[in-house]
């Protein structure tokens, strides 16, 4: 390669020259590097991984871009009196009884406990260690995008794979992989389609979040994968329609042919965690069918875009406390069930959602937070799900249990077709069926989470343990969707107050004071927070004007 990468330095612009595997010598990539080079990076910012970003941006940015315009457009006509529903123009896909997706990849057969979190590097090297099957390797929800967690989590997961990773505390403890080959399966998922990344540039463009974690990780691990006997594989967010798969999947079938490796070596899970996805579960398995992995119940994903879609429609389309909506409401009942039913039926896993409690020092908190687990995971797998995640390595074992006494021997659930599941759109618009009230204790914790929250992810830290939970970005989400929500239909507290800007932002000063910090800490989280919260507009994305605040 023709170039140098100085560490410490970012270069105002950097041609890369390297060998083509179809095209001879010498193919020229320019690409704007706007974040430091620190050490190392030149092993992940590698000229193959650079031409690759270059040439998935080329190709398939325009269509990325026009299909976020496509969101905007349905969540128009939804204000406009419109509705969701199965497309009528893709029955013929949800009606052929014959396609089956590809079978289950090497380390992706047995899935019955899944631990999330970022890519930072001891929580690496605990998730790899902690007994579950798969680590949902997070880029996204749980990681906050500044540019040395973008690279330095790639490097974590490089040296996990090749098994050179290790970790030391500031008090001395040392983290190290276990000896054995019983490590978890790892997972990458990578930002949504809607995530820029401004610190790769293409004719002075900014690059796609999600093209650049996947080109990089597929580069730097996916060939050591396939000597491992595994592949590369991919957890997909925040997807809206079975046009953004097909987008996805054509960007495998690029990859693939760029690098050399067999169609369908790349396997990616989808997370159902928008409310529009819930009506196209089929058209998106299709789309990916050759390279599909299964499906998630994104949860609380699911229950922000179900605020979002329905945001301006009224009180009938609104949710009560995020704390009173659980799994067993008649809405996210019939989208869980509908899920394995559509999973089983083509051949695909079905993943159920995170358990976000997290271990505690109060044994009082842990016995009732063991207890939810654990129902929770019973239900899941009753219901014909693989397996589930989990947030915390202390919850593993839990998750594991339940899954053990109902898979017993076998790997998975696929033969639970769920031929008794009839859903129809009705059922997963039933928004209204949701028990419970919007109270002032509601909303106060949602302007304390959501700050808490954004404080920390401004910080660099995507994944914080609050008021015993795991928060990632999709629980702010829910939290100042809700209250956009609330302010905007001038919603009735229990306590007899109106929902307005002025009680969401003397709300935000009274939080702020119980914490106890110094309260500068809190600054830009609170003009965050209270810019999106408090708007006339509703902003699609909480990170978005988040990003924006790093350098």
């Amino acid at each position: 390669m023709a170039y140098a990468l100085v560490a410490g330095q970012a270069p105002p612009r950097l041609r890369v020259a390297c060998r083509g595997r179809t095209t001879g010598w010498r193919i020229t990539v320019a690409i704007e590097i706007a974040g430091p080079m620190l050490a190392r990076y030149d092993e992940i910012l590698t000229g193959q991984a650079l031409e690759l970003i270059e040439r998935l941006h080329r190709e398939f940015d325009g269509r990325r871009l026009e299909l976020l315009g496509k969101r905007r457009e349905r969540v128009a006509a939804i204000a406009a009196g419109g509705s969701l529903g199965f497309l009528p123009e893709t029955a013929a896909v949800r009606e052929d009884r014959d396609w089956r997706v590809a079978p289950a990849a090497p380390g992706l057969v047995d899935r019955r406990v899944e631990i999330t979190g970022p890519t930072d590097r001891k929580m690496t090297v605990n998730a790899l260690n902690a007994g579950a099957k798969v680590w949902l390797a997070d880029q996204e929800d749980a990681n906050t995008p500044l540019w040395e967690n973008v690279i330095g989590g790639q490097l974590n997961l490089l040296d996990a794979v090749t098994r050179k990773i290790d970790f030391s505390s500031e008090a001395g403890k040392r983290y190290e992989l276990r000896p054995d080959d019983e490590l978890a399966t790892i997972v990458v998922r990578p930002r949504g389609w809607h995530l820029p990344e401004k610190h790769l540039l293409v004719d002075g463009q900014r690059t796609s979040g999600s093209l650049v974690d996947f080109a990089l990780y597929l580069v730097a691990c996916g060939r050591l994968q396939l000597d491992r006997g595994q592949g590369p594989y991919f957890y997909l967010p925040k997807m809206e329609s079975h046009l953004e798969a097909r987008l996805w999947n054509d960007v495998f079938v690029a990859a693939q042919e760029f690098l050399g490796m067999p169609r369908g070596t790349i396997r990616a899970t989808v997370l159902i965690e928008t409310y529009p996805a819930a009506f196209e579960m089929e058209e998106i398995l299709y789309e990916l069918r050759e390279h599909s992995a299964g499906l998630n119940a994104g949860r609380w994903d699911f229950m922000f875009s179900v605020i979002k879609t329905y945001r301006t429609r009224g009180t009938q389309y609104q949710l009560p406390d995020r704390n009173s909506v659980t799994m067993t409401v008649p809405f996210m009942r019939a989208y869980t069930e509908l899920l394995v039913r559509t999973c089983h039926k083509r051949g695909a896993h079905a993943i159920g959602g995170m358990a976000a409690f997290i271990p505690s020092k109060d044994p009082a908190v842990n016995e009732q937070a063991f207890a939810k687990v654990e129902a929770d995971k019973r239900r899941e797998a009753g219901d014909g799900f693989d397996g589930s995640w989990v947030a915390h390595p202390g919850m593993v074992d839990t998750c594991r249990a339940v899954f053990d006494e109902v898979l017993g021997s076998e790997p998975n659930q696929l033969g639970k077709l769920r031929e008794d599941v009839q859903v129809s759109a009705d059922q997963l618009l039933d928004i209204g069926g949701a028990p419970g009230e919007v109270t002032e204790a509601g909303l106060r914790s949602n302007v304390s989470v959501a700050i808490q929250y954004l404080a920390a992810w401004l910080e660099g830290t995507g994944a914080v343990g609050i008021f015993n939970l795991m928060e990632d970005a999709a629980t702010a989400e829910i939290s100042r969707s809700q209250i956009w929500q609330w302010r905007h239909n001038k919603v009735v507290l229990d306590t007899g107050s109106v929902v307005s800007t002025d009680l969401v932002t003397q709300i935000a000063d009274e939080e702020i004071a119980k914490l106890g910090d110094d309260p500068t800490r809190y600054t830009a989280a609170r003009e965050t927070f209270l810019d999106v919260a408090n708007a006339d507009d509703y902003t699609d994305f909480l990170t978005l004007p988040a990003y924006e605040r790093f350098p």
